[in-house]
């Protein structure tokens, strides 16, 4: 998102959709507020290679939006990142002008148009970081990683790029631009999956992690007891208003939502309406107004949606497709003037193949060609 364009996201459940829908199903609340004004409206694929999914997105304008992802992920010879770019009547893929290759591209961040970053695995077995712009994606190399580094989400303004991850059981933070960068570990044992706007999110493996840049170098938040809970996006508006998501892991297949707020002061858990929906993605539109997308595994054939705006928060669902048997939606991204989101994911159909999914959601009023 600067500030990713208010993207994201962090998709990173695939170590864990296609031609134009024939018909736009309409979105539906659950369950307490009368029916919402906004609706899906429409559903498509940038059509990557078999078993593709998008990891992230981030939307600058309507003709010019960007998606990261993979293709054959199952593959390990075959499995490669992938940039596409939306310029308002079609999607186009981006050359990524390296030899070696990414593997999985996980984020995706821009500190202006022709300014973009983009963060995942290498079939090096380093991280993979790559800059670019319409054109095509260049790798960059920073002085610091090493073999077994892990970094899976991305902010970038000008000047300053932030890359978060893991290194030997301990968040990873790698800052900087050009030929200059710095890696910072975290004291606290876990993993970073997003980064905002000064903040960077994750989980110690046994309970959610914020730290923050203050000082010159990055510090722990206090955050609420919640045992279990992790956190794989964050949204940040300014110094006094953010929102971070994720989940808490109550056992196999246990798994319930987590919202936390934040007030400038300290974070506090949002209640949410209850569920059993995993949340990989926050967006906002910077005046509190704030989408998260993810996935229902009781509803697992709908595209899921949740919205919060003053503490009050709603699931909006949008309608099941023949032959689909799940759909995640993995990162979500808010355009600035349309009042649109855009969402990327993927769909499994009923023989198990993958195929990338791209959603698109607005008031009723608005017309998206997407």
């Amino acid at each position: 998102m600067t500030r990713r364009f208010r993207r994201r996201a962090l998709s990173l459940i695939l170590a864990t959709s296609v031609a134009w829908s024939q018909v736009t199903p309409a979105a539906h609340a659950d369950p307490r507020r009368p029916p919402t004004i906004e609706a899906w409206q429409q559903s498509t694929s940038v059509r990557l290679q078999a078993d593709g999914s998008l990891s992230d997105v981030l939307a600058i304008s309507p003709t010019d939006v960007w998606a990261v992802g993979q293709q054959e992920i199952w593959d390990v010879w075959k499995n490669r990142g992938t940039v596409r770019h939306w310029n308002g009547s079609g999607w186009a893929e981006v050359p990524v002008r390296d030899a070696t290759a990414p593997g999985n591209l996980r984020g995706l961040a821009a500190a202006g148009p022709s300014d973009l970053w983009a963060v995942g695995d290498g079939h090096d077995g380093l991280p993979y970081l790559a800059h670019g712009d319409v054109t095509g994606f260049d790798r960059v190399r920073p002085q610091g990683l090493r073999a077994g580094d892990w970094l899976g989400g991305i902010d970038a303004r000008s000047g300053r790029v932030v890359a978060v991850g893991t290194r030997e059981k301990r968040g990873l933070i790698l800052t900087g631009q050009g030929n200059t960068w710095t890696a910072q570990e975290t004291k606290e044992k876990g993993a970073l999956y997003a980064a905002d706007g000064g903040f960077a999110v994750g989980d110690t493996g046994a309970a959610p992690l914020i730290v923050h840049y203050s000082g010159g170098t990055w510090k722990s938040m206090p955050v609420p007891s919640i045992p279990g809970g992790y956190l794989r996006d964050v949204q940040v508006d300014n110094s006094k208003r953010a929102m971070a998501v994720g989940g808490v892991y109550r056992g196999p297949g246990d798994i319930s939502p987590l919202v936390l707020t934040w007030n400038g002061k300290r974070w506090r858990e949002q209640p949410v309406p209850e569920s059993d929906a995993r949340l990989y993605g926050v967006t906002g539109d910077g005046k509190g107004r704030y989408w998260m997308a993810g996935y229902d595994p009781s509803r697992a054939t709908e595209p899921f949606m949740m919205r919060c705006e003053k503490g009050d928060c709603e699931i909006i669902r949008g309608g099941a497709k023949q032959g689909r048997s799940s759909v995640r939606l993995q990162a979500v991204a808010y355009l600035a003037g349309k009042s649109t989101v855009w969402a990327v994911g993927h769909e499994v159909d009923t023989a198990d193949r993958y195929t990338d999914v791209v959603e698109s959601f607005a008031p009723r009023a608005t017309t998206t060609k997407s």
